[in-house]
């Protein structure tokens, strides 16, 4: 699996936890009293981040990736539906 591949892969596993997390487990801890759900989530959310961000610098020194891009990509990641754009953006490298 390539550097690019990988960035693909945890890119869109941790957009998705992050929308998970704000639509799914923030209703539940502030609608439903079921706490548990944000920090379950948040947790892997957390991790996926982190992940996320290791694989944006790798990617970045190994693929062409301009210090505008990565920026862009890292701002996008703390935007929901930001990964989405990530996303359509590296399908096309």
């Amino acid at each position: 699996m390539s550097d690019l591949q990988k960035f693909r892969f945890i890119n869109k596993i941790e957009g998705y936890s992050f929308l998970i997390l704000l639509f799914i487990a923030m209703p539940l801890k502030y609608m439903a009293g079921f706490p548990l759900a944000t920090k379950i989530v948040g947790m892997i959310h957390g991790i996926l981040f982190i992940l996320f961000i290791y694989q944006l610098l790798i990617a970045s020194s190994e693929i062409p990736f301009s210090k505008k891009e990565t920026f862009i990509f890292f701002i996008a990641s703390i935007l929901p539906f930001g990964s989405f754009y990530t996303e359509k953006v590296c399908s096309k490298k």
